[in-house]
């Protein structure tokens, strides 16, 4: 089609943010941008308002289900920023005949070294270190070296690798468990390909990595709590929706779980009174794995890209469905 008459919807918060040029590089390019100004993700109700008329969509973390579709009837293309797909209905994007498309390996760096913080502070009880000494107090924390240590990634795709990577250096023993093994850089970064109950039962801090789908929704319950280390880490900087958080209670209850850091939960965000969210011995952070400059950098300019490509007519680079 003429972009000059396309009109895209452009919905994360964090877009342009540290690049104006995504912003002027796309309206120079297209009929008319329309922007998300709520400042957060939208519901579907909220995105079938917004899609009548769209040609283009660059997505955030909406909830794009079969109601948010009822008013796309001339969508062609939607280009997930970021690499999860799991809030879009792909079936009724098939049946309408819409291309998603998403930015794999945009945020794996930063997911990565997010992830190797919270393992950080996680092992050397950083927040609980900085907020007694904020309060007057000079308490003698005893933390736990990374040197020696089983660290164990669960899901070795892109964030997996680039985890690894920055592990190497710390003189620990990595496993990591994933359905298509990737051999050949695990031998290179020292890495121990091996089962996922390997993984699970033998991990002193374990690293979630994991799509969400079902057969990774809920995951990590009290069964697989169980099998765990007493005493063990957990962080998960993948998708909320992997935990059973009720029996993460459990397990942080009794003790059998020592400490968890969790990037994201099942409802986003969570209530104030969250119970986990009252644990000492629990680090939250805002689902913010992918909010640095260069993660936000990469993931706009491969959406505009695989966006504008698909309205031309071209053959977009990281097509879903």
């Amino acid at each position: 089609m003429d972009l000059k008459k396309a009109r895209i919807l452009v919905t994360p918060t964090s877009y342009g943010k540290n690049d104006p040029h995504l912003k002027s590089e796309l309206e120079s390019q297209v009929g008319e941008v329309i922007y998300n100004t709520t400042g957060k993700p939208l519901d579907s109700t909220q995105v079938a308002k917004m899609l009548e008329g769209i040609d283009g969509y660059i997505a955030g973390l909406d909830m794009i289900d079969r109601q948010a579709f009822q008013s796309a009837k001339q969508l062609k293309v939607i280009a997930r920023y970021g690499v999860g797909v799991d809030g879009v209905d792909l079936d009724t994007a098939r049946e309408k005949g819409i291309i998603v498309t998403n930015t794999p390996g945009a945020n794996s760096v930063s997911v990565a070294e997010l992830t190797l913080g919270l393992i950080l502070a996680l092992a050397r009880q950083i927040p609980a270190a900085s907020k007694a000494t904020q309060n007057g107090t000079w308490p003698r924390l005893a933390g736990i070296s990374l040197e020696g240590k089983t660290i164990g990634i669960l899901g070795f795709g892109a964030i997996g690798k680039q985890l690894a990577r920055r592990l190497s250096g710390f003189d620990c023993r990595i496993l990591a468990y994933d359905p298509f093994p990737s051999n050949d850089f695990a031998r290179e970064h020292r890495v121990g390909m091996v089962d996922q109950e390997t993984v699970i039962t033998q991990a002193d801090f374990l690293s979630l990595h994991l799509p969400l789908l079902p057969g990774t929704r809920n995951l990590v319950n009290h069964e697989f709590l169980m099998k765990m280390k007493p005493g063990a880490f957990i962080i998960n900087t993948s998708r909320g929706e992997v935990i059973h958080e009720a029996d993460l209670l459990e397990a942080l209850d009794n003790h059998h779980i020592r400490g968890v850091a969790l990037d994201a939960f099942a409802k986003e965000p969570p209530d104030p009174q969250h119970p986990l969210l009252k644990y000492p011995n629990v680090i939250a952070t805002p689902h913010l794995g992918a909010q640095t400059d260069g993660a936000t950098n990469k993931m706009g300019w491969d959406a505009l890209e695989d966006c504008l490509r698909v309205l031309r007519g071209e053959t977009p680079h990281h097509r879903v469905v």
